[in-house]
Formats: structure tokens, sequence, C-alpha cells
């Protein structure tokens, strides 16, 4: 039923969006956009809750450009799905619908296969190394252009979701060999399928959803996501063994019209970007705290968590390049992103 209502609300607002065009409810007349003595409306879409880190980064975000721009421009957010799902906002940034919109990076691999390389299992080694190459224009500036001629929209850059690792309810798992036969969850993605049977698992497609219903009733042994949203689902009452595979760094990609930022001031431009650095750097800051909770509340319920061996995981998933990375462009920038890490178990030293 929420699905239904989400899909009918995210119709009718398209549709008076286009009805609209010139009006601070609708579509924007780009030749105006931030005069003096008038307020540009933009309108933001948010798959997560207003308790979210993502939501409160963007809150503060908007209220600091409003402010900074003399109340000439207003960014009003959409959380909860209610302008449509990811898929349905991708395309209403595309017609100009909606000015801009939160979506995960699987979203934008449907429109350019490049996208595939900052979201595939061994690209980012942590959450710092992930967030320190999004920053760089020389290493992702021309996949976040990409998009610009073709589809009208401009990548901004990027929410972190945090390393995803391995949870499960038979025990803790230290090698891929103690995944061998075992039904792991995973997203309805080929990579990730092949991702779970690289590491030893059996790979089950499901909806997320049904995954705590799956595993205590043994149609799944366990699962792959982020301490986040393993407390807040409440896995760990079924699947109290986690293991820091940490085999994928997920990310979010903030995107907008291309047009209405090219119709942006130089001036109101800069602000933009200097606020919205300041949001990533919140996100990520509320994204770790909020990581650390989920862990002290799993913790207090009986959930372990434990390392694994690092090296083997790794080794396990080195195929996954070969097979995905498909082109001369995506094999470079892999290497540049992997060259980027400095940290002890990364590329450059």
């Amino acid at each position: 039923m929420k699905r239904r209502i989400s899909a009918v609300v995210a119709t009718i607002i398209a549709m008076t969006l286009s009805l609209s065009a010139c009006s601070d409810l609708g579509g924007l007349d780009l030749d105006k956009v931030g005069e003096d003595g008038k307020k540009t409306w933009v309108k933001l879409a948010l798959n997560q809750t207003e308790t979210h880190p993502s939501y409160i980064a963007l809150d503060h975000f908007s209220q600091r450009f409003e402010e900074r721009t003399d109340g000439r421009w207003k960014i009003d957010i959409y959380p909860n799905e209610q302008l449509g799902s990811q898929q349905e906002v991708l395309q209403f940034v595309k017609s100009g619908a909606i000015e801009m919109a939160i979506v995960s990076g699987t979203q934008l691999e449907n429109l350019n296969k490049d996208f595939q390389v900052l979201n595939m299992p061994t690209t980012f080694s942590s959450v710092e190394h992930q967030m320190e190459v999004i920053r760089h224009p020389e290493i992702v500036g021309e996949v976040f252009t990409s998009l610009e001629d073709s589809d009208n929209i401009s990548v901004i850059g990027g929410f972190t979701q945090g390393g995803r690792n391995v949870y499960t309810s038979f025990g803790l798992v230290k090698t891929p060999a103690d995944l061998a036969g075992k039904k792991i969850r995973v997203q309805e993605s080929e990579m990730h399928i092949r991702m779970i049977e690289l590491m030893g698992g059996s790979a089950t497609p499901m909806s997320y959803g049904e995954v705590y219903t799956a595993i205590q009733s043994g149609v799944l042994d366990g699962a792959e996501n982020n301490e986040v949203s393993y407390s807040t689902q409440r896995h760990m009452e079924v699947a109290p063994y986690f293991s820091y595979t940490n085999h994928l760094i997920g990310l979010d990609y903030m995107i907008m019209r291309h047009d209405l930022r090219l119709a942006m001031s130089e001036e109101d431009r800069q602000i933009f970007d200097e606020e919205w650095e300041k949001a990533m750097i919140e996100h990520t800051e509320l994204w770790d705290q909020e990581t650390k909770d989920a862990i002290a509340d799993a913790e207090a319920t009986g959930a372990t968590f434990d390392e694994v061996d690092r090296e083997a995981f790794v080794e396990a998933l080195a195929p996954i390049k070969d097979e995905f990375l498909t082109t001369d462009f995506q094999k470079e920038l892999f290497d540049k992103i992997r060259a980027a890490d400095t940290s002890e178990t990364g590329g450059s030293k």
C-alpha cells in the first residue's frame, strides 16, 4: 500500500510540476533563478527518513545555502520516497520535473557503466579512501560529468553508505571457506551476485524487507550490509555473528539538473559547492557516530563482531575486476582510485 501511494503521489507531483513551468512550486524559469527579491524553490528527493544522517546533513546544507544567498534559494527536501523510488526520481531529474536527488550507485550504472567502477567490491578500502577520491576531479571528473549532455544530470558528489560486511546465523566467518554452501542474501545485481559467489557463498537475491524472516526460518544463512542497517533492521536478533569482510564501500550520489547548475550565477554556484562540501563532511561524521551507536546496540543484544582473514577475501574477490571492468577507461579509473589509497592496506604508501 505504501509503495502504491508513493507511486501515485510521485505521478501527481510530476504532472503538477510539468503544468506549472514558471511557478515556484513547479518547473523553474532558468532565466530568472536566484534573482534578487525572489525565492527559487528547489526540490530534492531522498529515500531515507528524517532521522537518517543523509537527511540531517541535507537539511543543514539547505539552511546554510538559503542564508548565504539572502533567501534567494530554498532547497526543499522530500524524504521517505515522497517523490517516488530512486529509479523514478532519477527520471524526474532527467526530465526537469524535480531539481535534485540522492540516488544509489546502481541507479547511475544504468545510464553509464563506468559508474560500476565506483560501486565495485575492492575499489575502496575504507570510507576515508572513498570520500577522498570523490573530491578529486582529476580522478572522477570525467565520470561525474558524463551524463550532463546525454541526460541533463550533473553528479555533484556523494554520501557514503559505509562498509558492507557479512553477518550470519551459524557463527563467525574467517575465510571464504567458511561461507561454502551458505545462502547469503544479496542485492539484485549481477555484480553483487558474483561478489558473494567469489567470497565462497551461495548468493540469494531477495527483497531487503524479507531478510529477517528468511534468516529466522533458515531460508537464509546470513546477509551482507553495513552496521547501521544491521542494527536498525534488528538482524542481529537472528544473525548474531558479524564478520568484517569489508568487501564493499557503498556510495550514494547527489545529482542535479545540469541546466539548472549552468543557470546559477558564478557566485551562487560557488556558495552551493562550498556548502555541499560541508554537507559531505558532516554526513561522514554523522555516519561514523551512528555506526558506533549501531555496534553498541547490537552488542547489547548479544551480537559478536570480529575481524576476518582480510587477505583471503581480497584474493578471492580479485577476479571481479577482470570480469566487470571491460574498457580501458574503466581499468584506468580503477587503478587511479586504488593508487589514491594511502592507508596501510591500500595501494600507495
